[in-house]
């Protein structure tokens, strides 16, 4: 059951309401409040619902419409007890809240969700590495160090979570739309394939921002549809680490999927940032990389928060090269960071001349420990390997506490369905 847009249009016109600007205003919403509530796959706040019936003057069932569906169907009455309309009632029974994730790096994504509640039942990793950071600082954990095209994920169907960051890759269109099986030999076919076979409550997958504009958009849109195909009602945002807690401005698109009955919402962002300032206090001392000299003396001319612009200019030229008779602001390269901002996003590599991480006042890139710090790791979480493995494990990780507030948020989802089938009926949220 959800509400026909093209209703509503037709009760605005009657009443004289232009726009939906205006009709928002009118609802005490915003305009994106409203424009989700005429989603064709969002149940509504039943309090929304009667404001907008008010206003339109119209009944529920006239602006209704009810989809087919297999499901029990329950009859919930709005407050005047006159008009009446029906949504399904799903039933999912579960104890406890587990999680399967896929690419599991080391564990930024796992920690996270972990003190958010959610219990892991597998993480899947290929990198020898990051899979003994994994079970050094988690011993009880199942770390599963294979290949995803060769897990059997049927045996842990029944799962409530499935979690993970394939990479992003390139479709084979050839002039048609593409289905589940036209993506085989993706990774992101892995992920959907578990999907598949483990048909969990709720999916939640993370990438880069380049996904929004990979292929001009159609590899985002072939994703969705088919998760759409797989059953599931999804939907995607675009969230900043930095708005979370987390001293590092790093974006990436977090695609949720939720069977039918189950809604998600995004975390809400923080009033106020944090900075390196915060992030970096009492860091421990450990081991990192240095500069070569030549890249030190260079670097010694920039001031905190400056780059290669407070160079002088054949020093520029010299040390950009090619690069400096290119376009583009090129902020990354010769880059010192200050105190008082959220670090740029942590790359697998801290001394890259295009994404340099210069330290506010050493004239050195972070160590270690300081690069954990930043993507939120305690610092008793240790990484295993040689130096250039820690960096990139840390560097391609989820930051703990942006995975924690995105673990919130599916804890509370999940919840709020197992209170409702403990009441025997589903809630309009």
């Amino acid at each position: 059951m959800f509400i026909n847009k093209f209703k509503v249009k037709e009760a605005m016109a009657q009443k004289g309401i232009k726009n939906q600007t205006e009709l928002a205003k009118l609802m005490g919403i915003s305009k994106n409040q409203l424009s989700l509530i005429l989603s064709g796959r969002f149940n509504p706040i039943k309090s929304n619902v009667q404001r907008l019936c008010e206003i339109l003057e119209v009944s529920a069932l006239e602006i209704f419409e009810e989809e087919k569906s297999k499901c029990e169907q329950l009859t919930l009455k709005l407050v005047d007890n006159k008009s009446t309309y029906k949504i399904p009632k799903v039933k999912y029974q579960f104890d406890s809240i587990k999680v399967l994730e896929l690419f599991a790096g080391a564990g930024g994504l796992a920690l996270g969700l972990e003190k958010a509640g959610l219990e892991p039942v597998a993480l899947v990793e290929i990198d020898k590495y990051a899979c003994e950071t994994l079970k050094k600082n988690r011993p009880n954990w199942n770390v599963v160090n294979k290949d995803v095209r060769d897990v059997d994920f049927s045996i842990y169907k029944g799962v409530q979570v499935v979690t993970g960051g394939f990479p992003c890759q390139a479709f084979s269109y050839a002039g048609k739309k593409l289905g589940f099986e036209d993506t085989r030999g993706t990774l992101f076919y892995e992920f959907a394939r578990c999907i598949k076979e483990t048909k969990p409550l709720l999916f939640m997958a993370e990438n880069v921002r380049g996904l929004i504009t990979h292929n001009k958009g159609k590899t985002l849109q072939t994703i969705l549809e088919i998760f759409r195909d797989l059953g599931y009602d999804v939907q995607w945002r675009l969230l900043n680490a930095v708005n979370y807690s987390v001293p590092q401005k790093r974006e990436r698109v977090i695609i949720v999927g939720t069977l039918p009955g189950i809604h998600f919402e995004y975390p809400e962002e923080d009033k106020e940032i944090k900075v390196l300032r915060d992030a970096l206090k009492d860091v421990p001392k450990s081991e990192g990389v240095q500069y070569s000299a030549a890249k030190k003396r260079v670097l010694d001319l920039v001031h905190p928060g400056g780059c290669w612009r407070d160079l002088p200019l054949e020093i520029q030229k010299s040390y950009m090269g090619k690069s400096f008779y290119s376009g583009g602001g090129r902020t990354g390269m010769a880059r010192r960071l200050s105190w008082d901002e959220p670090c740029l996003t942590l790359t697998c590599s801290p001394s890259q001349k295009q994404t340099e991480r210069c330290h506010p006042e050493e004239t050195r890139p972070f160590t270690v420990r300081e690069y954990a710090r930043i993507q939120t790791f305690p610092d008793d979480w240790e990484f295993v390997g040689g130096i250039s493995e820690k960096y990139k494990q840390i560097g391609n990780a989820v930051p703990v506490t942006f995975a924690y507030r995105l673990g919130t948020q599916i804890v509370k989802a999940l919840e709020d369905v197992k209170a409702d089938n403990e009441l025997g009926m589903l809630k309009i949220i």
